[in-house]
């Protein structure tokens, strides 16, 4: 698995063989940040449920200011700090802990983010209540977007001032991206 744009192009990501992590695909990881290319420039990027750091690795090999990585799996944390090292990327934080206790971390920090990864295992079924508890708690910064990829939840169009901007099924799996909007 390598990064397939931007300043790190080309460069291997370590990681992609931990049990229970999914990497995003190459295509359907070229199509997402081809939705997304011009939200990327200066942001600050929340890779929850970071698994391989994939989409957050590719999110500042293509300009994002810094990365926060989040998983509750320390194999997958290690082989992200791994990555981050050998790419030498001074802007990233990585933290090995369960989503909900990240979010309450953030919240208590008034941390506020511009892009938003959610890659949850799909045995989560509950990718609306990830993305309401984003916006109760404050974390998305106006004009934010959030990226979901999942595989069976059926996600609406709308949520309290989340919009639906775009969806795409590849197969089993579908993106749909959101921003935010007071």
């Amino acid at each position: 698995m390598k990064i397939i744009s931007g300043l790190y192009k080309g460069r291997t990501i370590h990681g992609y063989n931990i049990e229970g992590t999914r990497p995003t695909q190459d295509r359907v990881k070229e199509s997402l940040f081809g939705m997304i290319q011009s939200e990327l420039r200066d942001r600050i990027v929340l890779d929850l449920f970071a698994g391989t750091g994939n989409l957050g690795l590719e999110a500042l090999s293509n300009g994002s200011m810094a990365c926060i990585f989040v998983d509750h799996n320390p194999k997958c944390t290690e082989s992200i700090q791994k990555t981050v090292e050998s790419f030498q990327i001074p802007n990233a934080e990585i933290y090995t802990m369960d989503y909900q206790k990240a979010l309450e971390k953030f919240q208590k920090e008034n941390r506020k983010f511009d892009l938003i990864f959610l890659d949850p295992p799909y045995r989560y079924q509950n990718m609306e209540d990830i993305l309401k508890e984003l916006v109760e708690k404050n974390l998305i910064n106006m004009g934010g977007i959030v990226v979901c990829e999942y595989e069976e939840d059926k996600l609406q169009d709308e949520y309290p001032f989340l919009q639906r901007l775009k969806t795409r099924n590849y197969g089993s799996k579908n993106i749909s991206i959101y921003q935010y909007r007071r």
